[in-house]
Protein backbone atom coordinates (compact mmCIF):
# COMPACT_ATOMS: atom_id res chain seq x y z
CA UNK A 1 0.00 0.00 0.00
CA UNK A 2 1.45 3.38 -0.98
CA UNK A 3 1.05 6.61 0.99
CA UNK A 4 -2.50 7.96 1.30
CA UNK A 5 -4.13 10.95 2.95
CA UNK A 6 -4.99 8.64 5.88
CA UNK A 7 -1.41 7.31 6.05
CA UNK A 8 0.77 10.06 4.59
CA UNK A 9 4.52 10.41 4.38
CA UNK A 10 5.74 12.46 7.36
CA UNK A 11 8.69 14.83 6.99
CA UNK A 12 10.18 15.45 10.44
CA UNK A 13 12.38 18.55 10.19
CA UNK A 14 13.62 21.59 12.10
CA UNK A 15 15.34 24.11 9.83
CA UNK A 16 12.86 26.55 8.24
CA UNK A 17 14.59 26.86 4.85
CA UNK A 18 16.72 23.84 4.02
CA UNK A 19 13.81 21.66 2.94
CA UNK A 20 11.87 24.00 0.71
CA UNK A 21 12.98 22.15 -2.47
CA UNK A 22 11.83 18.84 -0.95
CA UNK A 23 8.42 20.26 -0.04
CA UNK A 24 8.15 21.88 -3.47
CA UNK A 25 8.80 18.55 -5.21
CA UNK A 26 6.25 16.76 -3.01
CA UNK A 27 3.69 19.51 -3.71
CA UNK A 28 4.37 19.33 -7.44
CA UNK A 29 3.55 15.61 -7.40
CA UNK A 30 0.57 16.13 -5.07
CA UNK A 31 2.03 13.43 -2.85
CA UNK A 32 0.19 12.91 0.47
CA UNK A 33 2.55 14.17 3.16
CA UNK A 34 2.60 16.12 6.41
CA UNK A 35 5.23 18.35 7.95
CA UNK A 36 6.31 17.60 11.52
CA UNK A 37 8.17 20.53 13.07
CA UNK A 38 10.70 19.01 15.47
CA UNK A 39 11.05 22.26 17.40
CA UNK A 40 7.41 22.14 18.57
CA UNK A 41 6.50 18.47 18.32
CA UNK A 42 4.82 16.08 20.76
CA UNK A 43 3.74 12.44 20.81
CA UNK A 44 1.57 10.21 22.97
CA UNK A 45 3.67 7.57 24.75
CA UNK A 46 0.73 5.90 26.53
CA UNK A 47 -0.10 2.27 25.86
CA UNK A 48 -3.47 3.01 24.29
CA UNK A 49 -2.25 5.65 21.84
CA UNK A 50 -1.97 3.22 18.94
CA UNK A 51 0.47 3.22 16.03
CA UNK A 52 1.39 6.61 14.53
CA UNK A 53 -0.66 7.11 11.32
CA UNK A 54 2.22 7.40 8.86
CA UNK A 55 3.22 5.18 5.95
CA UNK A 56 6.78 6.51 6.32
CA UNK A 57 8.65 9.03 8.47
CA UNK A 58 11.63 10.85 6.98
CA UNK A 59 13.87 12.12 9.77
CA UNK A 60 15.56 15.38 8.70
CA UNK A 61 16.34 16.73 12.16
CA UNK A 62 19.58 18.72 12.33
CA UNK A 63 22.15 18.41 15.14
CA UNK A 64 22.87 22.13 14.71
CA UNK A 65 19.35 22.99 15.96
CA UNK A 66 20.81 24.51 19.12
CA UNK A 67 22.14 27.36 16.96
CA UNK A 68 18.52 28.26 16.17
CA UNK A 69 17.10 28.00 19.70
CA UNK A 70 15.86 24.42 19.32
CA UNK A 71 18.52 22.50 21.21
CA UNK A 72 15.83 20.75 23.25
CA UNK A 73 14.69 18.96 20.07
CA UNK A 74 18.04 17.19 19.62
CA UNK A 75 17.57 14.77 22.52
CA UNK A 76 13.79 14.78 22.17
CA UNK A 77 14.28 13.38 18.66
CA UNK A 78 16.12 10.37 20.08
CA UNK A 79 13.08 9.44 22.17
CA UNK A 80 10.62 10.09 19.34
CA UNK A 81 12.59 7.85 16.99
CA UNK A 82 12.67 5.15 19.68
CA UNK A 83 8.88 5.49 19.94
CA UNK A 84 8.47 5.03 16.19
CA UNK A 85 10.83 2.06 16.24
CA UNK A 86 8.80 0.34 18.99
CA UNK A 87 5.65 0.76 16.88
CA UNK A 88 7.29 -0.67 13.77
CA UNK A 89 6.98 2.53 11.72
CA UNK A 90 9.32 2.69 8.71
CA UNK A 91 11.73 5.57 9.33
CA UNK A 92 14.32 6.87 6.91
CA UNK A 93 17.39 7.71 9.03
CA UNK A 94 15.87 6.26 12.18
CA UNK A 95 17.03 5.74 15.74
CA UNK A 96 20.38 4.08 15.01
CA UNK A 97 21.26 6.65 12.36
CA UNK A 98 20.46 9.53 14.73
CA UNK A 99 22.64 8.02 17.47
CA UNK A 100 25.55 8.03 15.04
CA UNK A 101 24.71 11.50 13.69
CA UNK A 102 24.87 13.05 17.15
CA UNK A 103 28.27 11.70 18.21
CA UNK A 104 31.55 12.38 16.44
CA UNK A 105 33.16 9.96 18.89
CA UNK A 106 30.86 7.15 17.74
CA UNK A 107 31.54 8.03 14.10
CA UNK A 108 35.27 7.63 14.63
CA UNK A 109 34.71 4.37 16.50
CA UNK A 110 32.64 3.13 13.56
CA UNK A 111 35.38 4.01 11.08
CA UNK A 112 37.91 2.19 13.26
CA UNK A 113 35.64 -0.86 13.48
CA UNK A 114 35.38 -0.92 9.66
CA UNK A 115 39.14 -0.60 9.31
CA UNK A 116 38.85 2.63 7.31
CA UNK A 117 41.30 5.55 7.51
CA UNK A 118 40.40 8.37 9.87
CA UNK A 119 42.22 11.08 11.81
CA UNK A 120 43.83 10.37 15.14
CA UNK A 121 41.50 11.74 17.78
CA UNK A 122 41.18 12.16 21.53
CA UNK A 123 37.80 12.51 23.25
CA UNK A 124 37.57 14.87 26.22
CA UNK A 125 34.69 16.09 28.38
CA UNK A 126 36.32 19.27 29.70
CA UNK A 127 37.99 22.01 27.69
CA UNK A 128 40.82 22.18 30.22
CA UNK A 129 41.92 18.72 29.05
CA UNK A 130 42.58 19.89 25.48
CA UNK A 131 46.32 20.79 25.83
CA UNK A 132 47.18 17.44 27.39
CA UNK A 133 45.00 15.53 24.93
CA UNK A 134 46.80 17.17 21.99
CA UNK A 135 50.18 15.80 23.06
CA UNK A 136 51.49 13.39 20.43
CA UNK A 137 49.18 14.67 17.68
CA UNK A 138 50.53 16.37 14.56
CA UNK A 139 49.51 19.96 14.00
CA UNK A 140 47.32 21.52 12.72
CA UNK A 141 44.90 20.19 15.36
CA UNK A 142 41.13 20.65 15.11
CA UNK A 143 38.95 20.94 18.21
CA UNK A 144 35.46 19.71 17.32
CA UNK A 145 32.26 19.44 19.43
CA UNK A 146 30.90 15.92 19.79
CA UNK A 147 27.49 17.21 18.66
CA UNK A 148 28.17 19.77 15.97
CA UNK A 149 26.33 20.45 12.75
CA UNK A 150 27.13 23.11 10.13
CA UNK A 151 30.68 23.41 11.44
CA UNK A 152 29.50 24.94 14.71
CA UNK A 153 32.08 25.38 17.45
CA UNK A 154 35.04 24.01 15.50
CA UNK A 155 38.41 25.66 16.11
CA UNK A 156 41.66 25.00 14.28
CA UNK A 157 45.07 25.61 15.77
CA UNK A 158 47.84 26.59 13.31
CA UNK A 159 47.15 28.30 9.98
CA UNK A 160 46.10 25.77 7.30
CA UNK A 161 46.91 25.75 3.60
CA UNK A 162 44.24 25.72 0.88
CA UNK A 163 42.74 22.24 0.68
CA UNK A 164 39.98 20.17 -0.91
CA UNK A 165 37.31 18.24 0.93
CA UNK A 166 35.20 15.60 -0.80
CA UNK A 167 31.60 14.95 0.26
CA UNK A 168 29.95 11.80 -1.03
CA UNK A 169 26.14 11.64 -0.85
CA UNK A 170 24.11 8.44 -0.64
CA UNK A 171 20.42 7.74 -1.22
CA UNK A 172 18.95 4.46 -0.03
CA UNK A 173 22.44 3.59 1.16
CA UNK A 174 23.84 3.77 -2.40
CA UNK A 175 26.08 6.34 -4.06
CA UNK A 176 24.16 9.33 -5.43
CA UNK A 177 26.83 11.93 -6.26
CA UNK A 178 29.95 13.60 -4.90
CA UNK A 179 31.31 17.13 -4.78
CA UNK A 180 34.68 18.65 -4.04
CA UNK A 181 34.63 21.68 -1.74
CA UNK A 182 37.61 24.03 -1.80
CA UNK A 183 38.31 25.82 1.46
CA UNK A 184 41.03 28.13 2.76
CA UNK A 185 40.46 26.83 6.27
CA UNK A 186 38.77 30.03 7.42
CA UNK A 187 35.33 28.40 7.66
CA UNK A 188 34.16 25.02 8.91
CA UNK A 189 30.55 25.46 7.79
CA UNK A 190 30.59 22.91 4.98
CA UNK A 191 26.82 22.72 4.53
CA UNK A 192 26.62 21.95 0.80
CA UNK A 193 23.56 24.18 0.41
CA UNK A 194 25.64 27.13 1.64
CA UNK A 195 28.49 26.67 -0.85
CA UNK A 196 27.49 29.18 -3.49
CA UNK A 197 30.41 29.49 -5.91
CA UNK A 198 31.85 27.23 -8.58
CA UNK A 199 35.59 26.68 -8.77
CA UNK A 200 35.62 29.37 -11.45
CA UNK A 201 33.99 31.88 -9.08
CA UNK A 202 30.52 31.94 -10.65
CA UNK A 203 27.60 32.40 -8.25
CA UNK A 204 25.20 29.47 -7.80
CA UNK A 205 21.46 29.76 -7.25
CA UNK A 206 20.84 29.34 -3.53
CA UNK A 207 17.63 27.38 -3.82
CA UNK A 208 18.02 25.25 -0.68
CA UNK A 209 19.51 27.50 1.98
CA UNK A 210 18.57 30.65 3.89
CA UNK A 211 18.82 33.98 2.13
CA UNK A 212 21.34 35.04 4.77
CA UNK A 213 23.51 31.92 4.43
CA UNK A 214 27.12 32.78 5.26
CA UNK A 215 29.44 34.21 2.60
CA UNK A 216 32.12 31.68 3.41
CA UNK A 217 34.33 31.86 0.30
CA UNK A 218 33.91 28.14 -0.34
CA UNK A 219 33.92 26.85 -3.91
CA UNK A 220 32.44 23.63 -5.24
CA UNK A 221 32.56 21.33 -8.24
CA UNK A 222 31.05 17.98 -9.18
CA UNK A 223 33.40 15.05 -8.69
CA UNK A 224 33.44 11.28 -9.25
CA UNK A 225 35.42 9.40 -6.56
CA UNK A 226 37.33 6.20 -7.31
CA UNK A 227 35.16 3.04 -7.12
CA UNK A 228 36.91 1.80 -3.99
CA UNK A 229 36.02 4.99 -2.10
CA UNK A 230 32.39 4.75 -3.23
CA UNK A 231 32.31 1.19 -1.89
CA UNK A 232 33.81 2.30 1.43
CA UNK A 233 31.27 5.12 1.81
CA UNK A 234 28.39 2.72 1.14
CA UNK A 235 29.88 0.36 3.74
CA UNK A 236 30.01 3.19 6.30
CA UNK A 237 26.38 4.13 5.72
CA UNK A 238 25.21 0.54 5.90
CA UNK A 239 27.01 0.04 9.22
CA UNK A 240 25.56 3.32 10.58
CA UNK A 241 22.02 2.46 9.36
CA UNK A 242 21.90 5.77 7.47
CA UNK A 243 19.65 5.71 4.40
CA UNK A 244 20.20 9.28 3.19
CA UNK A 245 23.27 11.34 4.07
CA UNK A 246 26.84 12.18 3.28
CA UNK A 247 30.39 11.18 4.22
CA UNK A 248 33.25 13.66 4.07
CA UNK A 249 36.92 12.90 3.58
CA UNK A 250 40.08 14.81 2.84
CA UNK A 251 43.58 14.10 1.61
CA UNK A 252 46.32 15.01 4.10
CA UNK A 253 48.77 17.26 2.22
CA UNK A 254 51.57 16.20 4.58
CA UNK A 255 51.60 12.56 3.49
CA UNK A 256 48.94 12.20 0.76
CA UNK A 257 46.82 9.84 2.88
CA UNK A 258 43.03 9.81 2.76
CA UNK A 259 41.06 10.29 5.99
CA UNK A 260 37.31 9.91 6.48
CA UNK A 261 36.33 12.35 9.21
CA UNK A 262 32.57 13.07 9.21
CA UNK A 263 29.42 10.98 8.84
CA UNK A 264 26.15 12.86 8.27
CA UNK A 265 22.59 11.59 8.50
CA UNK A 266 21.40 14.94 7.19
CA UNK A 267 21.99 16.08 3.63
CA UNK A 268 20.76 19.39 2.26
CA UNK A 269 22.21 18.66 -1.19
CA UNK A 270 24.45 21.04 -3.04
CA UNK A 271 22.93 24.37 -4.11
CA UNK A 272 22.01 24.65 -7.81
CA UNK A 273 22.57 20.90 -8.17
CA UNK A 274 21.66 20.57 -11.87
CA UNK A 275 24.44 23.01 -12.70
CA UNK A 276 27.02 21.38 -10.41
CA UNK A 277 26.29 17.65 -10.74
CA UNK A 278 23.95 17.49 -13.73
CA UNK A 279 20.65 16.43 -12.13
CA UNK A 280 18.13 17.30 -9.40
CA UNK A 281 18.74 15.08 -6.33
CA UNK A 282 15.46 16.17 -4.73
CA UNK A 283 13.50 14.51 -7.53
CA UNK A 284 15.36 11.27 -6.91
CA UNK A 285 14.84 11.67 -3.16
CA UNK A 286 11.06 11.90 -3.59
CA UNK A 287 11.16 8.89 -5.95
CA UNK A 288 12.83 7.00 -3.11
CA UNK A 289 10.40 8.18 -0.43
CA UNK A 290 7.38 7.20 -2.52
CA UNK A 291 8.86 3.78 -3.21
CA UNK A 292 9.65 3.19 0.48
CA UNK A 293 6.21 4.23 1.78
CA UNK A 294 4.08 1.20 2.59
Amino acid sequence: MSATTERPIAIYYEHPDWFRPLFAELDRRRAPYVRLDAASHRFDASDGAGQPPYSLVFNRMSPSAYLRGAGNAIFYTLHYLAHLKRHGVRVINGYDAWVTETSKALQLALLRQLGLPHPKARVINNAAEAPAAAEGLRFPVVLKPNIGGSGAGIRRFETPADQRIVRVEVLGGRYLYAIRIYTTGESFNLCPADVCQTVGGAELVRAACPVDAPKNNLRVEGYTPPPEIVAQVECIMQAAHIDVGGVEYMIDERDGRLHFYDVNALSNFVADAPRVIGFDPFARLVDYLEAEAD
